[in-house]
């Protein structure tokens, strides 16, 4: 594996972990990762990568060894937090930026509003989230309302290696040695042998707020750098966007919407699919990126 390293950035009130691989000097790639996970994962990615890059990871608010906010989570914060730390760590030039899953959706919205600060963009498999209708909203308030009412827990683990376990009962083509290295960083040992997550349990809180795919076209139709989507074979994400529909059609439908966008598809490989075929996944990333 290659090494990383680790600094820390005040970003908006919190301090940011950000892991990093390679040579300050080489030229930058941001990568961010999805939601109940860490920067670590993709050190899988980063050890197929064929050329010289400066990786730059974080760990998103409330994850792995990034601070917890008192106010809880917002999407909306999420692209701001990634503009502060654009900012901070590559001031001077346009950068490439990939995520996964949430951190996808994360760099597309952020590609439309700060179309000028990204030289390319990926996701891999983050297409948006299903629509919602505006008539979901009071239930929605009014769920996010109760919950605020208790105190959401994540389950504890009898040990790391339970937390290997689940990831490899999650991901059925994740090896033993992946998930151990995983679990290292997913998990924090505690003095009785037990093991929690490095997540805030708040992130559990349901959104009260409704998913409206017209405004994120309206967004996704301002980027001007060139955007990959990257899906995978056995993923469930396009039949979730469809709701009962074509998910090939979907995933053409949102495509649209974006000016310079391509898809390249991964196969065998699930949602995870950067660690299912790192290889394959950087082969993709490296030859869109030029």
């Amino acid at each position: 594996m290659r090494a990383s390293a680790s600094r820390f950035v005040d970003v908006r009130g919190l301090r940011y972990h950000v892991r990093t691989w390679g040579d300050p000097g080489a030229r930058k790639l941001v990568l961010v990762h999805g939601w109940m996970d860490v920067s670590a994962s993709f050190q899988f990615l980063v050890d197929a990568l064929t050329r010289d890059w400066y990786v730059l990871a974080p760990d998103w608010r409330g994850f792995g060894l990034t601070a917890w906010p008192q106010d809880g989570y917002w999407f909306a914060d999420y692209v701001a937090d990634l503009d502060a730390l654009l900012h901070a760590l590559a001031p001077a030039e346009p950068v490439a930026l990939a995520g996964h899953s949430l951190g996808g959706n994360v760099a597309l919205m952020y590609a439309g509003l700060r179309p000028a600060l990204l030289s390319h963009v990926a996701s891999l498999d983050g297409f948006g989230i299903p629509a919602e209708d505006f008539t979901k909203a009071p239930e929605k308030f009014t769920l996010w309302l109760d919950a605020l009412r208790g105190s959401p827990e994540l389950a504890p683990y009898r040990s790391i290696g339970a937390v290997a376990d689940r990831l490899q009962k999650n991901n059925r083509r994740l090896s033993r040695d992946k998930a151990e290295f995983l679990a290292a960083h997913w998990g924090e040992p505690m003095p009785d042998g037990t093991a929690r997550l490095r997540a805030d349990p708040r992130h559990k809180l349901p959104f009260p707020i409704v998913y409206r795919l017209e405004e994120v076209f309206a967004i996704w139709r301002r980027i001007t750098a060139p955007v990959l989507w990257v899906e995978a074979t056995d993923s469930k994400i396009p039949v979730w966007l469809a709701g009962g529909g074509d998910p090939v059609a979907e995933v053409a439908r949102r495509m649209r919407e974006i000016a310079h966008a391509q898809l390249v598809t991964i196969a065998d490989a699930g949602h995870m699919l950067h660690h299912d075929q790192p290889e394959e996944t950087a082969h993709a990333l490296e030859s869109f990126l030029g």
